[in-house]
């Protein structure tokens, strides 16, 4: 790129070179001096001049990014089938000239906010859904032109393919998916598949004009005032109607806690009074056990009630007064002195 620049700088001087001349020319004739001399620096530098301009014209260079159609008055169809590739090039001067295609990705953007798309003011998609409401679409394009179909372009687009072909395609194609949807399934349960729609249709259409699709971008669904009010009103209908519910279902599990509890407060009483009457009856029957076996032995030694009655007084006892109108409970054995 900077040879053909500095070609063309150069050429660019040599016709100042040229006009330097014509004037020193002029200058001197009207001196009186001789022009023989500036005539033939005139020459030279007009052939200089016309040999660097013609050599400017025939160059061209392609930068990475783009792709260039001949244009050709020496062609059989007015332009070359081949290409120009990347890199410094060659045409005829004057007979060819080039036309340059970028080949990076674009991005095309309608939008409803007046800053953000390629045309200012509001450029978003307004369509109709099946039900009949209207909203509006945001969207992005991002494209780039086909290297192999670049010459078909030029034949049919040329510089067009912008306005004639990407802008109405895609408000067109959106419209015409939006009205297969009802407006809720436009903007929650089907939106993911009018994104893939719109794709769809849209590769497709791009891809028969020598155009790539990249991506589709559906930035935002707008709907009208009116509907937008409805929606709010219906999502905070259906959030009262979800706290409502999650009240409810709280009071369930805290009534169902506290029946647990109740239940496990019953039980434990239960248990606590089983534990209490098996303790009892245990101490019962241990207790008649003990009795039973008191008795067995009382029957078989009586004298041991009286030993043990002798062996509870105090030891040393040598005289014990009883009333005299009382009998003996026991038989008190012989006390020996």
């Amino acid at each position: 790129m900077q040879i053909t620049i500095l070609v063309a700088a150069l050429a660019a001087f040599s016709w100042l070179v040229v006009i330097g001349f014509i004037a020193l020319a002029v200058m001197r004739a009207r001196q009186g001096k001789k022009t023989r001399g500036s005539l033939t620096g005139i020459i030279v530098a007009i052939v200089l001049a016309i040999v660097l301009n013609t050599v400017s014209a025939g160059l061209v260079f392609i930068q990475p990014q783009e792709r260039g159609v001949v244009i050709s008055a020496v062609a059989p169809d007015g332009y070359r089938q081949d290409i120009l590739q990347p890199g410094l090039r060659w045409v005829i001067p004057y007979a060819e000239s080039v036309q340059i295609y970028p080949i990076s990705k674009s991005t095309y953007t309608m939008s409803i906010a007046s800053l953000e798309g390629d045309i200012q003011g509001d450029d978003s998609i307004a369509a109709r859904t099946s039900d009949g409401q209207e909203v509006y679409i945001d969207a992005s394009i991002i494209y780039s032109l086909d290297p192999a179909d670049i010459l078909e372009v030029h034949i049919v687009w040329q510089n067009r393919y912008l306005d004639s072909l990407i802008r109405p395609t895609v408000r067109g194609v959106i419209r015409d998916a939006v009205s297969q949807f009802k407006v809720n399934e436009v903007y929650s349960t089907n939106r993911d598949e009018l994104k893939i729609q719109i794709e769809e249709t849209m590769t497709k259409a791009l891809d028969d004009n020598g155009l790539i699709l990249s991506d589709f971008v559906l930035r935002n669904i707008t709907f009208t005032t009116e509907y937008a009010a409805s929606i709010e009103k219906k999502q905070i209908a259906e959030q009262l109607a979800q706290e409502a519910e999650y009240i409810v279902e709280q009071r369930k599990q805290e009534a169902e806690q506290a029946r647990q509890v109740a239940e496990g407060t019953r039980d434990a009483a239960i248990l606590e009074a089983e534990g209490r009457a098996e303790s009892q009856v245990i101490e019962a029957r241990a207790e008649a056990q003990a009795l039973q076996l008191i008795a067995d032995v009382l029957a078989k030694y009586p004298e041991l009630l009286t030993y043990r009655y002798i062996e509870k007084l105090a030891p040393g006892i040598q005289v014990m007064l009883v009333p005299s109108d009382n009998p003996y409970l026991l038989p008190l054995p012989e006390l020996i002195p």
